[in-house]
C-alpha cells in the first residue's frame, strides 16, 4: 500500500519522494514559456529584486532555483522533526506532503519571493524552539526575529509572522518583556541595515519606503481558482481539519516539548490563514508558508491514526488531487 511504503525511512523512500517531486514539477518545465510575470515582480522587495535581476528574463533559471528551494524546504521539514522529535517517529512524510502541496498552483511554480521567505521562517521556528529550557534570557529570539526580518526583504508580508515569536515566548517560557524586546530588535535589524545602506550610497529612501508600503498594503492581488483547484483545496482542507482534530485529542498525552512544538505549528497555520484573509496584497503564494504546519499535522495523522484504511485513502487522495490539478494545467 502507498502509505505503508512511505512510512519507511530507507533509501527507496527518498528515491520515490524524488520521483514524486519530478512528477509534480514536470509541467513547470514543459510549459515554461507559458509562465507570466507575477504581481510581486512589478515592484519587488530589495533582496528579491536583486535575485530576479540575476536570473534575468528567461524563466528557466528561476524555475530551477525554485525546485532546488522546494527540495531544501522538504529537507528542512524532515530535519526539524529529527532534531526536536515532536512527531515521535523518524519519517519523511512531512517532506512528501510539502512537495505535493507545492503542486497545487502550477502557474505559481516559478521564481517567487514567498518560497525564499518560507525557508527563513523554517529556520526561525527552529531558533524559537531552541529557547526551550534555556536558563535566563534566550537570545535565540533575536535570531528568529533577524531571520523573519531578512525573509521579509524577499516577501514583505512574512513580517507579520513576527507575531509567532511573541506567541513562542508565551508558549515556551514565562512572559519576559526583555525577550519580546530582543525579538523586536531582531525583526528591525535588517531594515535598519537596509535603510542605512541606502542612505550611505545615496539611494532614494522615499522610494524604498514606497516599495515596502506597496508590497504590504497597496498591491492588489487576484487569483482565479479553477474547479479542479477548488476541489483539491476542499479535500486538503477537510484532511487538515480532521488531522488537527485528531492531534488535539491526543495532545495531552505527548511530551511537553512535543506539545509546545505542535502548538507553535498550529498558531503558524492560524496566522497564515489570517494574513491571507486580511491583506489584499497576499494571494495563493502563501501556500509555501501554510504548507509547513499542514505537512507536519497531516503526517502525524497518517502515522498515528487508529484506522488502517482511512490514512491510506487520505494519502491516495492527496496524490490524486495534486496530480489532477497538474494534469489539467499540463494539457
Amino acid at each position: 500500500m502507498l502509505l505503508r511504503f512511505f512510512k519507511g525511512t530507507g533509501p527507496g523512500v527518498i528515491f520515490m519522494i524524488g520521483i514524486t517531486m519530478l512528477a509534480v514539477w514536470l509541467s513547470a518545465f514543459f510549459k515554461i514559456q507559458g509562465h507570466f510575470s507575477l504581481y510581486f515582480d512589478l515592484e519587488p522587495m530589495p533582496l528579491y529584486g536583486i535575485l530576479a535581476s540575476l536570473t534575468g528574463t528567461n524563466p528557466l533559471p528561476g524555475v530551477i532555483l525554485t525546485v532546488l528551494l522546494v527540495a531544501l524546504m522538504a529537507t528542512l521539514t524532515v530535519n526539524l522533526n529529527n532534531s526536536l522529535f515532536f512527531i515521535n517517529k523518524r519519517t519523511f512524510l512531512p517532506a512528501l506532503i510539502y512537495i505535493l502541496i507545492s503542486g497545487l498552483f502550477p502557474d505559481y511554480q516559478v521564481l517567487n519571493p514567498a518560497i525564499f521567505s518560507a525557508m527563513f521562517l523554517m529556520l526561525a521556528i527552529r531558533r524559537i524552539m531552541d529557547s526551550y529550557r534555556v536558563q535566563g534570557i534566550s537570545y535565540s529570539f533575536f535570531d528568529a526575529g533577524l531571520l523573519i526580518g531578512t525573509g521579509s526583504l524577499f516577501y514583505a508580508n512574512i513580517i507579520w509572522f513576527g507575531i509567532l515569536i511573541i506567541i513562542g515566548i508565551a508558549i515556551l517560557r514565562m512572559s519576559n518583556i526583555k525577550e519580546i524586546l530582543i525579538a523586536v530588535i531582531g525583526l528591525a535589524t535588517p531594515y535598519v541595515l537596509l535603510f542605512g545602506t541606502y542612505y550611505l550610497i545615496g539611494k532614494d529612501l522615499d522610494a524604498l519606503f514606497s516599495v515596502i508600503r506597496y508590497n504590504m498594503f497597496i498591491m492588489q492581488t487576484a487569483y482565479v481558482f479553477s474547479r479542479f483547484t477548488i476541489a483539491a483545496l476542499v479535500v486538503i482542507g477537510l484532511i487538515t481539519v480532521v488531522s488537527i482534530a485528531n492531534l488535539l485529542m491526543v495532545m495531552n498525552k505527548k511530551k511537553i516539548q512535543s506539545r509546545k512544538t505542535f502548538s507553535l505549528l498550529i498558531w503558524l497555520f492560524i496566522i497564515s490563514l489570517a494574513v491571507y484573509l486580511i491583506f489584499s496584497s497576499v494571494s495563493v503564494e502563501m501556500i509555501w508558508i501554510t504548507a509547513i504546519p499542514i505537512s507536519y499535522i497531516i503526517a502525524h495523522y497518517l502515522l498515528f491514526s487508529k484506522s488502517r484504511i482511512i490514512p491510506e485513502i487520505v494519502l491516495t487522495l492527496l496524490f490524486l488531487m495534486v496530480f489532477l490539478v497538474q494534469a489539467v494545467y499540463f494539457r
